[in-house]
């Protein structure tokens, strides 16, 4: 493990700190901003100072989120010996919201009328955080973000687990990183929620939260792999569970469903009863609202008989995205040392409310643990850390309250797909004839919302979220499927409609006056809660956003638990909006304004599920992400997937020679298709691919357009390959099938 934080840089200045009480809020001293009333827990070094720990030449673009992610990953793969050959084996998950926003805030008007700092513009998403992280170090065998605000890693640690436990990674690196910007510390003002004292969560005078900042990894690996490589466990994750309050984007329901059902499924999983549980690190924010809601979802969980429970938030400050990771953290320093981390601040009882920690003698040994990380959308998510040695299992087993399911080798099965785009509209009649763009850019052709939005939901709801709500429901409609088991969502930007209008406030109007509905809508799982408040759905809620792998994510996700049989059906969806503005800033990078390129927008929504259907669109027989893979890697997986009728490849625009060239190396004699140029390009397109490659299949009928020059039709339209090659660093392949 390895942590950075307000109250310390390294695990033992953490545990110091801990143990004698001290907090590291304080007064702003690095963040720009007018708003000096506000404490926060700021980590106690400077950008600069940190670029010198890390040895960052001062020519490289770098963030302060990506600094302390740095700094924390270092002191994991330290002190679990991990080298490069393993690491090149690993998976690398990490959690973050705001990702480069702080060089963002600071250059976005250069960015809107200059070429000055416009390196930065490739640095603001969340993706390109995790992979600066990632490169840093070396190369890890793949590579996704989650952005689900402050469960972020929380749920990168579950998405690690999973990997694991499915066979598919025997060792993963996970947890998150968050920096403090203006955008956020605004964003929360204009909420209201933000104290002007050191906060004091759980107490009667509670008035807000404190922000925080810092990073924590993890690397977690199955027993076999620890007994191989002869590492010394420090805990073993027993069990976590995931749910959705569905009930508001900003505050938590008065009874603490999602929250409920997220620690109640964590117990499950681990094979616990509530009363095997011997510490609680509450989310605990200080806020009114969160400290009653989850006050409720314990006391209905535990009934009379509450474990101790704390919330460290009023050491760290609430460091966002990367608190799941950072309290993981503080859970196996209270394991290891044996003490109960304080509730500082808290004197006056809640009405209805717990009592919390205030003495750090435990009655009894800490042996299980449980976490809270609860995020904006309702995303909750609880995990529950076992202490060594561990009963007689696998360090990350299979569910003990039921037995995992076979999954069937056919493959699962696409009952639905939905899209909004460029084409005709939740519609597969544009596969007749499709429309041509020579445009470099283009929006989306919307449908009349009204027959889903009455006048006042749609006036408050940007076009993006209208789109995915949109796209949503009518997937859900076609399957018929009511409530999925899981809604996950790729974005490579969010509402960045809603960011950029935060943005401009910020750096042209000041820091007073903020709206809070940008704010709101600004965070990238707004879209898959915005679905799961709409159905009322409680299930399994995730966002990946990493770049043009966004979708990616969400797919990977839904198959492995469904491989798992941890669910039996999915709503996977892809989302993403270009702004005029955010297109000719990505002109300037290179990612936009090739010749032949045309920039789209996204909303694809799949249905996906376990059970066979005559009505299905197809079979999805494989997904497999592969990260910086050599040739020969990366003609190993072209080989595992064997002969297919055509490959349906990310080309995007006439200059786009050589993912053509890599996909005839790898797939030969093998007609090569395109998408993009129907759907335009951008960090979602690949949904669209899954999607097109699906109606293809059970239509069979392809459009001529479709045909990469050189390159005759298929004979036959059996077995499909979308291959997502990202400027040949980062690969998807999603196979799709239908019987003869």
């Amino acid at each position: 493990m390895g942590i950075v934080s307000a109250i310390g840089l390294d695990t033992t200045e953490t545990l110091a700190s801990l143990r004698a009480g001290r907090t590291g809020i304080g007064a702003l001293t690095y963040l720009k901003t007018t708003h000096r009333e506000f404490p926060v827990g700021e980590v106690k070094l400077s950008t600069e100072e940190m670029r010198q720990r890390m040895h960052i030449p001062e020519n490289q673009p770098t963030t302060r989120t990506e600094l302390m992610g740095m700094m924390a990953l270092e002191q994991a793969l330290q002190q679990a010996h991990v080298t490069s050959d393993e690491m090149a084996q690993a998976a690398f998950v990490s959690g973050t919201t705001v990702g480069g926003m702080d060089m963002t805030e600071q250059f976005y008007p250069d960015f809107l009328e200059n070429e000055q700092h416009k390196e930065y513009i490739s640095q603001h998403d969340c993706g390109a955080c995790t992979e600066s992280i990632a490169d840093h170090f070396g190369r890890f065998a793949s590579v996704t973000t989650l952005s689900t605000a402050c469960s972020s890693a929380a749920n990168a640690i579950i998405n690690g687990a999973n990997l694991l436990r499915s066979g598919q990674r025997e060792i993963a690196v996970v947890g998150g990183s968050e920096c403090i910007t203006m955008f956020h510390l605004n964003g929360f003002n204009s909420l209201m929620i933000l104290d002007h004292e050191q906060c004091r969560p759980f107490d009667a005078t509670r008035a807000g939260l404190n922000l925080g900042e810092g990073a924590a990894f993890l690397v977690i690996e199955t027993e076999a792999s620890a007994q191989r490589r002869g590492a010394q466990p420090l805990a073993v994750l027993e069990g976590y569970g995931n749910a959705c309050d569905a009930f508001h984007q900003t505050a938590s329901s008065p009874e603490g469903e999602g929250s409920y059902l997220a620690m109640q499924e964590a117990l499950a999983d681990a094979g616990l009863q509530p009363a095997d549980i011997d510490y609680i690190n509450a989310h605990g924010t200080g806020t009114p609202n969160n400290d009653t809601s989850e006050s409720q979802a314990m006391m209905r969980l535990f009934g009379e008989v509450l474990p101790p429970v704390s919330s460290t938030k009023s050491f760290t400050g609430h460091t966002t995205s990367a608190s799941g990771s950072i309290e993981t953290v503080i859970c196996l320093l209270a394991m290891q040392e044996q003490f109960l981390p304080l509730n500082l601040g808290w004197q006056h009882q809640m009405d209805d409310g717990i009592t919390p920690v205030t003495n750090q003698t435990p009655q009894r040994p800490l042996r299980h643990v449980l976490c809270n990380s609860f995020g904006f959308g309702g995303n909750d998510s609880s995990l529950v850390l076992g202490a060594l040695p561990p009963a007689p299992s696998t360090t990350i087993s299979p569910t003990p309250s039921a037995t995992t399911p076979e999954v069937s080798t056919s493959g699962l099965y696409l009952t639905a797909a939905t899209q909004i785009s460029i084409q005709e509209p939740l519609s597969e009649q544009w596969l007749e004839s499709p429309i041509l763009y020579e445009e470099p850019y283009v929006r989306s052709l919307d449908p009349d919302f009204k027959q889903w939005l009455s006048a006042g939901e749609s006036r408050r709801m940007g076009k993006l979220l209208k789109r995915a709500l949109a796209s949503a429901l009518t997937a859900m409609q076609q399957s018929g499927v009511e409530l999925p088991d899981a809604i996950i969502t790729g974005t490579g930007l969010g509402c960045i409609e809603n960011t950029e209008l935060l943005l401009s406030h910020l750096c042209f109007e000041g820091e007073e006056n903020c709206k809070p509905t940008p704010f709101m809508q600004s965070t990238h799982n707004t879209i898959s809660s915005l679905v799961s408040i709409h159905t009322k759905c409680h299930g399994y809620n995730a966002t990946y956003a990493h770049k043009e792998a966004s979708f990616d994510g969400a797919l990977e996700d839904a198959w492995t638990q469904m491989q798992l049989g941890r669910i039996r059906t999915a709503l996977v969806g892809g989302q993403d909006e270009m702004t005029p503005d955010f297109f000719k800033m990505l002109c300037k990078t290179g990612v936009f304004g090739n010749p032949g390129q045309v920039a789209g927008e996204t909303a694809v929504s799949i249905m996906m599920s376990r059970e066979p259907s005559a009505a299905a669109l197809c079979r999805l027989t494989a997904v497999k992400r592969i990260y910086q893979p050599t040739a020969a890697e990366l003609a190993a997986e072209a080989k595992a997937i064997g002969a297919v009728d055509a490959v349906m490849t990310s080309v995007a625009g006439t200059a786009d020679t050589e993912k053509i060239a890599r996909a005839a190396s790898l797939f030969p004699d093998t007609p090569l298709l395109q998408f993009k140029n129907l759907f335009g390009d951008g960090f979602t397109s690949f949904g669209l691919g899954v999607y097109t490659a699906a109606h293809i299949l059970h239509r069979q009928q392809l459009p001529e357009a479709m045909l990469i020059p050189g390159y005759e039709k298929p004979q036959a339209l059996r077995r499909l390959l979308v291959l997502n090659d990202i400027n040949g660093k980062d690969f998807t392949f999603a196979q799709l099938e239908i019987d003869n």
